[in-house]
């Protein structure tokens, strides 16, 4: 179930209800790929930096360790103990950006595993299936990721066989979720809109998946090489076709900037591997800018990464120490780093929140969209 609460322009502030609780929109969801995030956070360190949604991915956990055994394990939450929401994408990007050799067809995907290159077929009913055998509580729909640019007629295709591809889905996570002993029967399905930066077809496909009632929907297929003006204009085209009373999901994104903008033509969820994946490399987030740890300016720098900020992190140890644990290669260096910038992006979400309930997201938008994507 979803809830508007506030509204400012299209911006919504709003509470998605799901088995494993009440997540307060607009939210960003931590992205642990494989049940775990990259820089050696676990999942009681997902709960002291903030996090509402914590973010699996199908076919890495198919293929390692496998989703039957996390099924016998007690499910995912279980497996990684983990008490929180709990989405899984439906592993249609990794194949088709991870599988250097696969065959599509109406019936799914052949592919080798880039793991040891066995073959592997995946197709709507087999990505459910799994998703069911993890017990998420938001299942992603079995979709074609397109590349950008590609022909009109190429993404047309693209799209009609995503929208057969959504209705099998649908159908059966509808017979999964009815079995006696499935892992958690009120798991949901979200659909996802394709079309690249095509409007006319971004717009037709999301009338046409919109009619299946879905409890929420995505905008995919964006951050994939489109300049940024470009997505935003997409983001506000499907925008309007997109029901009101359920959560807009747009995945892959992004930056602080593309999220604040993001919100203000009515997005709800995010994800992006963007915080962990510079944390690792010490390219850290401020509330005034991007700086990258590892300069020689930071080497007797006694302040905290960001002022105002209350990671754990923050709360104890200066960017010299930090600068020091990167120049001496210790793992530390990532793990402060990862845990500071997923700290900063579940607060960036508070804070986009309490902008929203105070009506003044205009102001919030304007003071920080540019700012936060700055290196300074």
């Amino acid at each position: 179930m979803y809830e508007v609460m506030k509204q400012e322009g299209r911006a919504r502030r709003g509470r998605f209800i799901c088995p494993h609780g009440a997540v307060q929109t607009p939210v960003f969801m931590n992205v642990g790929t494989q049940g775990a995030i990259k820089g050696a956070l676990s999942a009681r360190d997902l709960g002291e930096i903030g996090c509402q949604v914590e973010l699996s991915n199908t076919y890495h956990l198919h293929v390692r360790p496998g989703d039957t055994l996390i099924r016998d394990m007690g499910g995912l939450h279980r497996f990684m103990t983990w008490d929180g929401p709990i989405l899984t994408d439906s592993g249609g990007f990794q194949i088709f950006s991870l599988a250097k050799l696969r065959k599509i067809s109406e019936e799914g995907v052949q592919f080798n595993s880039h793991v040891d290159g066995r073959h592997i077929f995946m197709g709507p009913e087999e990505s459910m299936r799994i998703q069911s055998n993890l017990g998420s509580d938001v299942a992603m729909a079995f979709d074609e990721c397109i590349k950008i640019p590609s022909p009109y007629a190429y993404v047309k295709d693209s799209c009609e066989r995503t929208y057969r591809w959504l209705v099998r889905c649908k159908a059966a996570l509808d017979q999964y979720n009815a079995e006696d002993g499935a892992v958690n029967p009120g798991q949901v399905l979200f659909g996802i809109n394709q079309g690249t930066v095509f409007h006319d077809l971004r717009i037709d496909h999301m009338k046409k998946i919109s009619e299946l009632e879905l409890p929420g929907y995505a905008i995919g297929g964006l951050a994939v090489g489109e300049t940024a003006e470009e997505m935003y204009d997409t983001i506000e085209a499907v925008e309007e076709y997109m029901p009101k009373d359920k959560p807009r999901y747009l995945m892959g994104v992004g930056t602080p900037g593309n999220i604040i903008e993001g919100v203000y033509r009515g997005v709800d969820f995010f994800d992006c591997v963007m915080p962990a994946r510079n944390g690792r490399h010490g390219h850290l987030f401020t509330w005034d800018g991007i700086i990258n740890i590892k300069n020689a300016k930071y080497e007797r720098d006694e302040n905290q990464i960001s002022a105002d900020c209350g990671c754990p992190v923050c709360r104890r140890y200066s960017r010299a120490y930090i600068r020091h644990l990167f120049k001496a290669e210790e793992m530390l260096a990532m793990r402060f780093s990862v845990m500071h910038n997923l700290y900063y992006y579940n607060d960036l979400m508070r804070r986009i929140r309490l902008a929203i309930d105070m009506g003044q997201y205009e102001a919030f938008r304007h003071e920080y969209a540019q700012k936060l994507d700055t290196r300074i």
